[in-house]
């Protein structure tokens, strides 16, 4: 286990598809969509790959003698392998800033297989690599001695911090409601910010019973 100073600050993260997080501080970080930023050039060399392959195949060629098919795949592999780079780098270093300067981070359990089904979302997921993230918290917690939790995330959206009243039936928060006001006690409300903050209290709850 590594040394790391404890610095009594405590943090909730609310992962979500119009940005890469909201804690519980009100701070947003912004998704780099590394996928996105090569989305296209990646397609048009897959494509390339793919008429490259169909021509030597018509021409009696083994792909592995074809140059321009091997030049081609190279390609794509490159592009690929830069993609999943920066992406790895970015969730190493935002991973790390958080156990480093928090000693209790908390985030929400990651469904993605059920969000995936989703093809709407299902890209904005994936370009995420929140699994990935996840992982990384859990170990470096556990490197620098840090607490890492996650809890359900069920209506950590729909219920506001400051009350508990809970957005139901025509109430109910669509992906569309980015703010909202409770209709119970009036606080007004970032919905990720919101559910950031029920995140960690859910963890600091959850942390008292393990102990």
């Amino acid at each position: 286990m590594k040394t790391c100073p404890k610095t009594d600050a405590e943090i909730g993260i609310d992962l979500n598809v119009e940005n890469f997080y909201a804690d519980s501080n009100g701070e947003i970080v912004a998704n780099p969509r590394y996928y996105r930023r090569q989305k296209r050039r990646l397609a048009n060399a897959q494509r390339k790959l793919s008429r490259r392959i169909v021509r030597a195949k018509k021409e009696h060629r083994p792909l592995r003698e074809a140059k321009n098919v091997e030049k081609q795949r190279l390609l794509v592999a490159r592009l690929t392998a830069q993609v999943m780079q920066r992406r790895r780098d970015f969730l190493h270093r935002t991973s790390a800033t958080l156990i480093k300067n928090h000693d209790l981070v908390a985030a929400e359990e990651l469904r993605s297989r059920n969000l995936l089904k989703n093809h709407a979302l299902a890209m904005s997921i994936q370009d995420n690599g929140w699994r990935m993230f996840l992982s990384m918290l859990t170990y470096k917690a556990a490197l620098y001695g840090k607490n890492f939790v996650t809890v359900d995330p069920r209506n950590t959206t729909q219920t506001c911090h400051a009350c508990g009243h809970i957005m139901s039936g025509k109430e109910k928060l669509t992906l569309k409601d980015r703010e909202w006001i409770c209709p119970k006690c009036g606080i007004h409300h970032i919905r990720d910010v919101n559910a950031a903050k029920n995140i960690l209290a859910r963890a600091k709850a959850k942390l008292v019973s393990m102990h």
